[in-house]
């Protein structure tokens, strides 16, 4: 059973009111034990991911030189097997994720109700509608996020690692193709992310000055203009945010297809001279196309990441903001 007390409610010996910090810090606080039960799983999960590829060229190359029967049956159960196996351990990663997120989201909405109640009354109407905005929007994004804080980059990179290591024992070169596909990527990538990550900023924030305004119902023509003029801004930095990805996507994808033109000329060639068999082809190949996908979910972790810590820095300075202040102990008569 997991230990859900020590991630809904962590221990506090002097009384006082969980303290947010840094996001990394918070979620290692409501989260730490489930963390490293993840991580562990996640690492049999990446172990067992090269398994297939060397299937399917064992497969490949016995029903091309022997024509055994017996053995590819074999050998296409075994694949079977391990497929189940795999999808297996991934279903549960999922759901441990998935629960991990979940009551973080329900921990973080708590913060926000124990600061809420120290809030003087005055301050209510200009605050209320940045509150609903935390408590209802922004609060799951950031839980949805402790789920995959550590897991997600430990399982994308230990699949990297695992199919740039089979490739490269089966022919260096296939793999050194995938890695200049995957280098320039590492430039151009965290710039756009940043250029996302602003514009991002930009639309929490006048988000929540929308909540508040409609919140504190001013005068309904000059809210009505003001809204309005807000909600272009929101529409263009919306639209800039997915010019970005799909730009970003393009770009990716045509490094893929460039990495997979060359390895499928030059392994075509080398398997036409005898240097190379075609199982081994067929498996990087098939090893450039996983490739592709953990790669991906590893860009989408870091976007999602920067966007995450934008919106819990925002979260926080509400939380630390709303914080009823304490008065000075008085001082002890001599």
């Amino acid at each position: 059973m997991l230990d859900k007390a020590h991630l809904l409610d962590p221990p506090r010996s002097d009384g006082a009111p969980f303290e947010m910090r840094g996001l990394y810090r918070f979620i290692l606080e409501i989260s730490a034990y489930h963390q490293i039960g993840l991580g562990s799983i996640t690492v049999i999960l990446f172990l067992v991911s090269t398994v297939p590829l060397e299937l399917q060229r064992r497969i490949v190359n016995d029903a091309l030189q022997r024509g055994e029967l017996p053995t590819i049956l074999w050998l296409a159960c075994a694949y079977v097997g391990v497929a189940i196996a795999q999808g297996g351990i991934k279903l549960v990663v999922n759901m441990y994720r998935a629960w991990i997120s979940e009551t973080s989201t329900r921990r973080l909405r708590g913060i926000v109700f124990a600061t809420l109640a120290g809030v003087d009354a005055h301050s209510g109407d200009a605050r209320t509608g940045v509150d609903i905005s935390i408590v209802l929007a922004e609060a799951e994004p950031v839980g949805n996020f402790v789920g995959v804080s550590f897991s997600e980059p430990l399982l994308q990179c230990g699949i990297l690692i695992s199919l740039l290591s089979y490739m490269t024992y089966l022919q260096p070169w296939m793999a050194a193709i995938a890695l200049a596909g995957l280098a320039p990527q590492l430039i151009y990538v965290p710039a756009m992310q940043n250029a996302v990550n602003r514009r991002a900023t930009a639309r929490i924030l006048s988000l929540r000055s929308i909540s508040s305004a409609l919140n504190y119902r001013a005068d309904a023509a000059g809210l009505a203009s003001s809204l309005s003029r807000k909600a272009d801004w929101i529409f263009n930095l919306n639209m800039g945010i997915f010019k970005l990805k799909y730009i970003l996507n393009f770009l990716m994808n045509g490094s893929f297809h460039l990495c997979m033109g060359a390895i499928l000329a030059l392994g075509g060639y080398y398997v036409s001279i005898g240097k190379l068999d075609i199982g081994s082809v067929v498996a990087c190949a098939g090893g450039l196309a996983r490739l592709n996908d953990p790669w991906g979910d590893l860009v989408d972790w870091f976007r999602e990441l920067r966007v995450t810590q934008t919106k819990y820095a925002l979260i926080r300075s509400a939380e630390l903001r709303d914080r009823p202040t304490q008065s000075p102990p008085e001082a002890t008569k001599a």
